[in-house]
């Protein structure tokens, strides 16, 4: 019988594959379907992409910040107008830490944290 790695025993071969499959098995634990495209639990390939376009716009130095901070850091990086009018919509008074939760806020779904490995 041939082995898959001759620099270490049995033992160590039957854990690492073992480990490997249990990977596997928690990239889609209840059978939920296809994750292409390395979407979180929770979140689509298509949530991913928009909320990361909105990240692009977003500067570390707006955050924390409220609404008037986002859109003028948004602002300063030639931010469409679909982002700018989408920071218009958030409450003017309300301290955001993260990206997420601008995104959480503008109605957003974000990773669902009991699915993280």
């Amino acid at each position: 019988m041939e082995r898959g790695n001759t620099k270490h025993g049995v033992a160590l071969d039957d854990r690492l594959r073992r480990e490997a499959e249990y990977e596997v098995r928690q990239v889609d634990p209840e059978g939920e379907g296809d994750r292409s495209g390395g979407a979180p639990f929770g979140m689509t390939p298509d949530d991913v992409e928009a909320r990361s376009n909105l990240g692009r716009y977003i500067p570390k130095s707006s955050l924390p910040g409220d609404r008037d901070d986002l859109i003028a850091g948004a602002t300063e990086l030639d931010a469409p107008d679909e982002v700018l009018d989408a920071l218009e919509v958030l409450p003017p008074a309300t301290q955001f830490e993260t990206v997420n939760q601008v995104w959480a806020a503008l109605g957003g779904r974000n990773e669902d944290p009991a699915h993280r490995p």
